[in-house]
């Protein structure tokens, strides 16, 4: 077992990437706009300018930013009045506790809204750093948050896993140097980043008894 674990947030602690979607399309449809379908591919697990020149090509506006923060503040409302767990995330969480493994949170979420979200699920205590993608010149897939996260745990990136439900952010961990495992929830694992996974699970009790039992 390792001695760090890295973890997403939207889409991989909480049910939260679905919200995403049609908080988008609620904002497209209001200024006119039919999105896609490849939007979604193209903007999960991603922040920054990455997202906002995706949001740029997609909804065919000259500032993502403004529309980007807006559809985030609009999400992080909804999530002040109702969040939903992921499967297994206690008992991931659990596990890596009883063990002594450090952990932290590297999400591409606004960093309040992400300590909001961990408080209101009662599972603030177990992370030793929160890292908001928001804070940094490059989001994923740069690597930069998950260093940054393990810098922040005080774990060699080789020693962490990194675990995240987005393609961006399984290059994100793996161009780092850390172990990621892909817990799929809208996007389904790529040729592309398959090689890329050190495991892929149905879900977070899949990948904790994976681990208990020393295959990953």
């Amino acid at each position: 077992m390792k001695k760090g674990a890295l973890f997403d947030m939207d889409g991989l602690l909480f049910d939260t990437e679905r919200v995403f979607q049609e908080t988008w399309n609620e904002k497209a449809a209001e200024i006119g706009v039919v999105l896609d379908p490849e939007f979604k591919y193209q903007i999960c697990g991603t922040s920054g300018d990455v997202a906002f020149r995706v949001v740029e090509h997609f909804y065919g506006v000259q500032d993502g930013k403004t529309l980007a923060e807006e559809v985030y503040d609009r999400v992080s409302a909804k999530m002040a009045v109702s969040i939903s767990e992921k499967p297994g995330m206690r008992e991931i969480l659990d596990l890596f506790k009883e063990n002594g493994v450090k952990m932290a949170v590297a999400s591409s979420t606004e960093y309040n809204a992400v300590c909001r979200n961990l408080r209101t699920a009662g599972i603030e205590s177990y992370f030793d750093a929160v890292i908001s993608g928001r804070d940094l010149e490059h989001g994923k897939p740069a690597p930069d948050i998950f260093l940054a996260a393990a810098e922040a745990i005080g774990v060699p990136p080789e020693d962490c896993y990194v675990f995240e439900d987005s393609i961006s952010g399984i290059i994100a961990g793996h161009a780092g140097g850390m172990s990621p495992i892909m817990i799929p929830d809208l996007l389904r694992p790529t040729e592309e980043v398959i090689p890329l996974c050190a495991g892929i699970y149905s879900s977070l009790t899949e990948a904790a008894e994976a681990i208990r039992n020393g295959e990953v």
